[in-house]
């Protein structure tokens, strides 16, 4: 069924999140809406990851994860995901997750969990952000153009949500200018989550959806609103590098270095406050321009 928040949004969003076990390696998890009639594609990514993280022990956490999106789903159904233990190791852990709806797979995931382990570190630097404080979030410009927003979307875009977001190069959706494309997002939930290291991942690969597909638009003077444009994420890989806390800043540093084939590729990066790199995103969308 269709989730419709109410009450304290970030606890709905862990719930979501978190499936109902219905059989051995078997989970279920409700669908929720945000006006597009689709589901949205982190919904998918963190469910999967979630029913994968409900096969190991605490003592391993996910390092990896690499999914398709293969069909739409449905906003108003729920989405059954079925566990394929591929391997324990003494070290890794491998798993397959398949979400099917009205008995067709939507989406495929293969994700890796690793135990934690000492071993050469470096990273890049994060790149000389202003914010979050003092950046606009994004709930206030949907405020400002609720006028060319569709009624049934600009009410998801108005509740209040579970991810706080503020976009720090933010562009008019409905009269974009073409630029580079880089895009840069500061986003938390809005209330602390319990310290369970798994949630803070699962959430984490929730949002990792928001915002990435569009950055390849942004050269191109089109973005996910334009009428001639048919957008859609089509992979998604994600890696986890250290420890981190969704309830606190994050900052998502995104770059798209091609476009060609109707496809765009984006990669992420995404750092805390004090310039820790915590994850890497890499996603290929569909952007692909309608026929008149």
């Amino acid at each position: 069924m269709s989730v419709c928040y109410d009450g304290s949004v970030l606890e709905e969003l862990l719930r979501l999140l978190k499936l109902e076990k219905i059989e051995e390696n078997i989970f279920r998890g409700e669908s929720q809406d945000l006006g597009f009639g689709n589901v949205f594609g982190g919904q998918v990514i963190g469910q999967a990851l979630s029913a994968a993280s409900r096969t190991v022990t605490s003592d391993f956490h996910a390092h990896s994860l690499h999914g398709y999106f293969m069909l739409a789903g449905d906003a108003t159904k729920s989405i059954v995901y079925t566990v394929d233990c591929i391997r324990d190791g003494k070290s890794f852990v491998t798993r397959r997750v398949v979400a099917v709806q009205n008995g067709r797979a939507i989406f495929s995931m293969a994700a890796s969990f690793h135990r934690n382990e000492q071993g050469y570190e470096h990273q890049d630097a994060m790149p000389d952000i202003d914010g979050p404080n003092g950046i606009e979030p994004e709930v206030e410009m949907a405020r400002r153009l609720s006028d060319k927003i569709p009624p049934a979307i600009l009410e998801k875009l108005l509740c209040e949500k579970p991810i706080e977001i503020r976009v720090v190069n933010p562009i008019n959706p409905f009269a974009p200018k073409a630029r580079p494309p880089e895009k840069y997002v500061w986003f938390r939930a809005i209330n602390k989550i319990p310290d369970d290291a798994a949630a803070h991942r699962y959430v984490l690969a929730y949002a990792s959806d928001f915002h990435l597909v569009g950055t390849a638009l942004y050269p191109h003077g089109r973005t996910f609103w334009s009428p001639d444009m048919q957008v859609a994420s089509l992979d998604h890989s994600l890696w986890f590098h250290r420890e981190f806390r969704m309830d606190d800043w994050l900052l998502y540093v995104m770059k798209s270095p091609n476009a060609g084939m109707g496809r765009g590729l984006n990669i992420g990066s995404i750092y805390t406050r004090k310039g820790i790199l915590v994850a890497s995103v890499v996603q290929e969308g569909l952007m692909r321009p309608l026929k008149k």
